[in-house]
């Protein structure tokens, strides 16, 4: 793996990006007095509820509460991790994103070798849509295509192509100099079991090319068209810009069929993501010859608050069913679903949706089986619960489990459902859990303390660090916040002039950056000229309250084991201060 992004790399990402001009070109701003305005994004609105401020690089919706910087904005809008945000925003100003070195297996590749990469994946691509159309053999792969029910424009959509069965015939084309048949082999479009000669990697196969959240094509699965021409499907090995555990076929079509994803639909095969689009169903996604990771349900669930698991009802559909049940638990957080349907023997997507259409198909996705029944029908399945053994046994099976899930609601649906099946309350369950559930309980009032108005005043208007004395000794007294006060100060004041985004952006991943957050999008109805003065009042106020507790810990220690030269001159000068402050 590439080593870290420097932070002095994503700080200037965010000085260079307009957060207005980003958002602008995405969703449309109205001026509206010192900000801007528009309907979220993120949520249904009437009347727009979603501001962007120009001064502060930063966004907030006063209706679903969704904030951040440009780099939050486009994780959020284009569905992307935080690494693919970075290098979307980038892309934009034509900037290579570098990397710290130390835990990069190589040299780090540029931003032209990476788009090299997936400008031959694209033109691949289109070496197989063209075969479909022009090789010798295309009048039999159309004809296989159209017996599997699929139109023009449904192949058009997924960029569906043909490997011709000649050895070389990719190779030949794309692999023009040694540079350009090196790379074929890196990407595994081509084979290499003899130095210097190349041949095709995929051959007389229906081709699918697989594209990233951003469209991009990474990597390819092949079909067989004749059940004696080798196993069913190939898929492409991993490489530098292909890691099957993360990427799910059908996912980048899907969210460009809808604005917002109601639910996602999780079914095995490529057929049967396209077969269902075929008919309508435009929300379905398939993983690449793997079981349903924890990456990919984490992906899914940042894109939908519904995830739909098809599987066939034999063995090995409920073994996978319950492998993508145990990865999904962790991000089943209040509001989201997770839900089951087994399909009838011998049928597949493909084939039951072709039969019976997309309002009958629909019909048994709305009766599918919540995850809760899932897992007790598994488990009851294997465990006798009519001897106490049997009891303890689906106890300390269904625990663990519960403590993945981060929803209180669904804790408690699970432990009800537990008690009853073993004898035991609700409560007796709760005592078990290794897991407090107040981790998860709903977040009581945030109050606004003279710290955090200190701190909320400090994130909107970083400039404010300067207008007071720096002080890190502080930060090591044992008052709540102080730390993250001086931390904040330091950082604005060595990096000025910095932004209400690029001052949050270096919290991201640490345990403040909630509340941090929530203090950025504070409305303290502080006037402009007023501010500066109530930021030193505060600030003041911290500061003594700093002072007693030193001038408390001296005297107390005074009491107990004395005080040294040093130790009672501080004492004096603290006690002199106050005493100034006071009068």
């Amino acid at each position: 793996m590439a080593g870290k992004i420097p932070r002095n790399f994503i700080d200037d990402l965010l000085a260079r990006t307009d957060i207005v001009e980003l958002i602008d070109s995405k969703v449309g701003l109205k001026k509206a007095g010192k900000d801007y305005q528009a309907c979220c994004p993120f949520h249904n609105e009437k009347s727009p509820s979603f501001t962007v401020s120009q001064d502060k690089q930063f966004y907030h919706c006063f209706g679903c509460g969704a904030n951040g910087n440009a780099i939050s904005f486009v994780m959020e809008y284009d569905k992307l991790e935080f690494v693919d945000a970075i290098e979307e925003l980038a892309s934009l100003m034509n900037l290579d994103v570098p990397r710290e070195q130390g835990t990069s297996s190589g040299p780090e590749r540029t931003a032209e070798q990476k788009r090299s990469d997936y400008d031959l994946m694209l033109h691949a691509a289109r070496f197989y849509q063209h075969q479909l159309k022009h090789h010798s053999n295309s009048a039999t792969v159309i004809d296989y295509v159209k017996g599997r029910g699929l139109t023009g424009e449904t192949v058009k959509k997924f960029m569906i192509g043909y490997a011709p069965s000649e050895w070389e015939g990719l190779c030949q084309q794309l692999g023009r100099n040694k540079e350009q048949k090196e790379q074929l082999v890196e990407l595994k479009l081509a084979s290499e079991k003899t130095p210097g000669r190349q041949f095709d990697f995929f051959r007389d196969r229906l081709m699918f090319p697989i594209r990233d959240k951003r469209g991009r094509v990474i990597a390819f699965g092949g079909r067989v068209m004749q059940a004696d021409q080798g196993p069913k499907y190939l898929n492409s090995p991993e490489t530098r810009i292909f890691h099957k555990g993360f990427e799910l076929y059908g996912l980048y079509e899907a969210k460009q069929a809808h604005k917002k994803l109601d639910h996602v639909l999780i079914v095995e095969g490529y057929m049967d993501v396209v077969a269902l689009s075929e008919q309508g169903i435009e929300y379905a996604v398939a993983a690449l010859g793997t079981a349903t990771t924890a990456e990919h349900m984490h992906t899914l669930f940042r894109t939908t608050d519904k995830v739909i698991c098809c599987y066939d009802g034999d063995r090995a559909g409920r073994d996978a069913a319950w492998r993508a049940l145990e990865n999904a638990l962790p991000y089943l957080s209040d509001g989201k679903a997770l839900q089951f349907v087994f399909l009838p023997d011998g049928e597949d997507p493909d084939s039951l949706v072709q039969q019976e259409g997309k309002e009958a198909f629909e019909v048994r996705l709305a009766q599918a089986d919540d995850f809760t029944k899932v897992l007790f029908n598994k488990l009851s399945l294997e465990i006798d619960l009519t001897t106490d053994a049997g009891k303890a046994k689906l106890l300390s099976a269904v625990l663990p489990l519960v403590e993945k899930i981060p929803s209180e609601f669904y804790q408690e649906n699970l432990l009800e459902h537990l008690g009853r099946l073993i004898g035991r309350t609700k409560e007796q369950l709760n005592n078990r859990l290794k897991t407090p559930k107040q981790q998860h309980s709903i977040e009581r009032k945030f109050k606004i303390t003279p710290m955090r108005r200190a701190i909320g005043l400090l994130v909107q208007h970083p400039q404010l660090a300067s207008t007071v004395p720096y002080l890190p000794d502080l930060a090591q007294m044992n008052i709540a916040g102080i730390a993250l006060l001086i931390r904040l100060q330091h950082d604005a004041l060595q990096k000025a002039p910095l932004t209400t985004a690029q001052l949050l952006e270096s919290f991201r991943e640490a345990p403040e950056y909630e509340a941090l957050i929530k203090l950025a999008t504070w409305q303290h109805e502080i006037n402009e000229d007023r501010l500066e003065d109530e930021f030193k009042n505060t600030f003041k106020f911290i500061e003594d309250q700093c002072l007693n507790y030193r001038l408390e810990t001296l005297l107390i220690k005074d009491k107990t084991q004395g005080l040294n030269s040093d130790e009672r001159l501080e004492c004096h000068l603290l006690t002199q201060a106050l005493k100034g402050t006071n009068n």
